[in-house]
């Protein structure tokens, strides 16, 4: 996926450039209102009632809604975390195939926030979903948090970083697969899309087969390139969860950081059918 120092100064260029625009909007508007405000503070003057054009200048063009700040922290939707604490675990080499791609996985992540069902598609990803089997089954995920909510352009939040930081690997890598999904038609990951984190670099076409247990979850179309491997889909009560993650925004104000909701994956499970 997009780096976060990438997506950091698309960010910051494109909340300049909205600035900009901002403070040109606020000019014109009071160009416009000082010119008609001067031909009204005439006649008020003329007619003896200073008063009523008392004010009149105290303009808000320097008050924009979207700059303001908030009257108050978001308030964390989610609830405290279970006992428990992340194992260090690594492995040297991506597991053996030994799932069944003929038959129906199901990934389900018990979060502080509420309960995020996943269909895996083990046809379509085999190495991908074969590689969450082995480590869900290590307890790999549990009690992680995920660490990056992604609000602009890009609406994901994203998960399986044992560190937290966004550095955090199995050890090994596995490869990209189902790429040309016809789902992602239009460069968009549409919305109830899982898919994995990888360090594919577009611009010098490097990085490629780098996925290891980082995996985002949209919750929103999002525009991507089809470069992150689609291995399924979020139930519809998890889309509720995602969204309510969502709304407590992101910590940065940047549209791009760590939650404020406090999401720990308490435990995860996998299961065949």
């Amino acid at each position: 996926m997009v780096s976060q120092e990438q997506r950091r100064k698309q960010l910051a260029r494109e909340k300049a450039l909205r600035q900009q625009q901002r403070r040109e909007a606020a000019r014109r508007r009071a160009r416009m209102r000082n010119a008609v405000l001067a031909g009204a503070l005439a006649v008020v003057v003329a007619g003896g009632a200073v008063s009523y054009a008392a004010g009149a200048f105290d303009g808000d063009d320097t008050k924009d809604g979207a700059n303001a700040e908030p009257s108050s922290s978001p308030k964390d939707p989610c609830a405290k975390a279970a006992p428990g604490k992340v194992k260090p675990l690594s492995f040297e080499k991506e597991p053996a195939l030994t799932i069944d791609k003929s038959a129906d996985y199901a990934m389900d992540l018990k979060t502080t926030c509420g309960d995020i069902g996943l269909d895996l598609d083990a046809a379509k990803a085999p190495h991908t979903v074969n590689s969450f089997n082995f480590l869900v089954n290590k307890g790999y995920l549990d009690h992680t948090k995920c660490h990056r909510l992604t609000t602009g352009g890009i609406y994901v939040l994203q998960c399986g970083d044992p560190k937290g930081t966004g550095e955090g690997n199995p050890g090994y890598s596995i490869p990209d697969e189902n790429l040309k999904d016809k789902r992602l038609k239009g460069n968009v990951y549409p919305a109830g899309t899982v898919a994995m984190a990888n360090q594919y670099n577009a611009k010098e076409k490097k990085g490629r087969n780098t996925g290891g247990s980082q995996f985002f979850l949209v919750y929103q179309d999002s525009q991507l390139p089809p470069d992150y491997t689609p291995f399924g889909t979020i139930s519809e009560s998890g889309m509720k969860v995602l969204k309510k993650i969502a709304a407590a925004g992101e910590s940065t104000g940047q549209g791009d950081g760590a939650p404020n909701a406090t999401v720990v994956i308490d435990k995860a499970t996998v299961t065949k059918s």
